[in-house]
């Protein structure tokens, strides 16, 4: 249950929080006053779509947060994906769980659950069982027959067995997809071994090294700059060895002459003993030196020809660097997955041969769950139906014929149904992720009138009504601790608003509902109320949410029903026919 919802900076609301209680809340305001973006914030806790429109105007960031209360139910769904998650300490109160959203002007958005961030995707599952939201769009859901296979899985409990469905077909579109590629037309087979046979000897006649280029640069670094080098050595070599003429000694012979300074410093001092030890040492490191520099002027290559050779081979490998990769390591890559290639063409019969093996087991195994879940579909919308008729009838469509109609449709590439109902057991059926059925619901609003698909006949005004007596038996069926109805008494009557206020409130007797409403007949029923106004302070609108007492209820109905004292007695008599119906004795403070 939802015990809190505190929304700061979220669209007209500066600062909000509800503190809601257990059964029926309504909520009621003029239109424009902000209730539908209540909802939206509830959305956005739930993991909705986060917009920077969202943030009030001049705000740095919006925030929504939610403190749920959780039945033993909802703790052993979720404690194993808290602690998994480290969600949640040993000595934590598990009943209680806080869920929080931002959303940052400059477009970041940060999930937090029990004050610690997580994905937006771990929010979603974990705000899942939580809340279900009933919007007004929903009634357009009604006109599109592909959502009626949730509802009716919903009502079912069939959720579970149609993910096992979609678990096999995922895997027979993974094995189908890998038939296609290797059932290629010949031509295209043929083109693609050319292709593949091609790269691999193109590639394998330039007998690439993984560090080749690099190897290549350097000795074209060196035979371009060959006279280069040759003169440096020579400068360095004479400067160390032989010096400049007779009148500059050379390096060597100027320290030697230092060493024999230092000896005799050495001797008179013997505390220059080591000093004396450090120039011999240079001496020796010197005429290494000179040693290297005599062998790497040996080294030195003035080889025009072999500055060609290299010039072609960095030119070979620039253009198979066009073909297949940045690097030389990219291109034997490319190579190394065309040998695959050609292997797993060559033994592409082998492997189709499987591969349809595998393709028709996993076609018996979708046939045969999704005639178990059809069956289960079957069953479940016989009483979906009669419930929905039972909620049409207090809605004064009492003569109305509803049904669940689902179908089977056949294809040659389809799935095989053992004991298929009255189908005929040799054929195949069409199948998706959501198995064999296709479920569409029929309604025949009068008698004599034969069924047709509700999304053909069904006005605005038994629109609302159908999906208020769907929701009633959905909400019958399922355990979701807090439903929201955002408005669902669109295109409903006064008449039947009293009808549809005792339905939710009814409803609301082992769960919390939360209910927009335009309508007194259905706000005369909320154990709490909440009035939200549109309120201008200078040049600024905000939104602002009071829970109003009983004489204040009293008040708001009148507002809803019109002005006078008229007003004033048709509200009072609204709340003393809830008292009577529910026995709950309410006091004007």
């Amino acid at each position: 249950m939802l015990l809190e919802l505190t929304i700061h900076d979220f669209a007209i609301i500066d600062s909000v929080q509800l503190r809601l209680e257990p059964g029926f809340n309504v909520m009621t305001g003029e239109t424009g006053a902000g209730k539908s973006i209540i909802i939206d914030a509830v959305s956005l806790l739930l993991g909705g779509r986060a917009q920077t429109e969202l943030v009030r105007h001049g705000a740095q960031r919006a925030r929504v947060e939610g403190l749920f209360a959780l039945d033993a139910a909802r703790v052993d769904v979720l404690q194993p994906l808290l602690r998994e998650s480290g969600l949640q300490d040993e000595g934590d109160d598990e009943s209680l769980l806080v869920l929080t959203r931002e959303i940052n002007a400059s477009g970041r958005n940060l999930c937090r659950v029990n004050g610690r961030p997580v994905p937006l995707s771990l929010l979603r599952s974990i705000a899942l069982p939580l809340i279900d939201i009933h919007g007004q769009s929903e009634h357009l859901s009604l006109m599109n027959p592909r959502k009626h296979v949730d509802l009716l899985d919903r009502f079912a409990g069939t959720l579970p067995r149609r993910a096992q469905v979609a678990e096999q077909v995922a895997r027979l579109r993974r094995v189908r997809a890998q038939i296609s590629r290797l059932s290629a037309s010949g031509e295209t087979l043929a083109f693609r071994l050319d292709r593949l046979q091609y790269i691999v000897e193109e590639i394998g006649a330039a007998e690439l090294q993984p560090d080749e280029e690099e190897t290549l640069n350097r000795d074209r670094r060196l035979l371009v700059n060959s006279e280069k080098l040759s003169q440096l050595v020579e400068e360095s070599y004479t400067l160390l060895c032989e010096g400049i003429g007779d009148t500059v000694p050379s390096v060597l012979e100027q320290l030697a002459q230092v060493a024999r300074a230092v000896g005799g410093l050495a001797r008179l001092d013997e505390t220059m003993g080591e000093s004396e030890e450090v120039t011999e040492q240079a001496i020796a490191i010197l005429d290494d030196l000179a040693r290297t520099l005599v062998r790497y002027r040996d080294r030195i290559e003035h080889d025009p020809n072999r500055l060609e050779e290299i010039e072609r081979r960095l030119t070979l490998i620039f253009n198979l660097k066009r073909k297949y990769g940045e690097s030389v390591e990219e291109i034997l890559a490319a190579q190394a997955h065309a040998q695959l290639e050609l292997e797993e063409i060559a033994t592409a019969e082998g492997r189709l041969a499987r591969l349809q093996e595998e393709e028709e087991l996993l076609l018996v195994r979708i046939g045969r769950l999704g005639r178990e879940l059809s069956a289960a579909r079957r069953e479940a919308a016989t009483r979906m139906a009669r419930a929905v008729e039972k909620e049409l009838g207090d809605l004064r469509m009492e003569r109305a014929h509803f049904e669940v109609g689902l179908l089977w449709e056949e294809s040659d590439d389809g799935a095989p149904v053992s004991n298929p109902f009255e189908y005929d057991p040799d054929a195949r059926y069409v199948f998706d992720a959501t198995g064999l059925d296709q479920v569409e619901f029929l309604l025949a609003p009068n008698p004599g009138e034969g069924l047709k698909p509700l999304a053909r006949i069904a006005s605005g005004g038994e629109a609302s009504r159908i999906m208020l007596a769907i929701k009633t038996a959905l909400g019958m069926a399922d355990d979701t601790p807090t439903l929201i109805f955002d408005e669902i008494d669109t295109g409903v009557g006064g008449r039947v608003g009293h009808v549809v206020g005792n339905k939710l409130h009814n409803l609301a007797l082992n769960r919390q509902v939360l209910c927009i409403t335009h309508l007194p007949q259905i706000a005369a029923f909320g154990d709490q109320h909440f009035l939200i106004r549109k309120e201008i302070r200078g040049e600024r609108t905000a939104t602002h949410v009071t829970t109003i007492d009983e004489r204040g209820r009293i008040a708001e109905l009148a507002q809803m029903i019109g002005d006078g004292e008229a007003a004033w007695t048709a509200a009072e008599e609204l709340r003393e026919k809830v008292r009577r119906l529910h026995i709950r004795p309410v006091k004007l403070s």
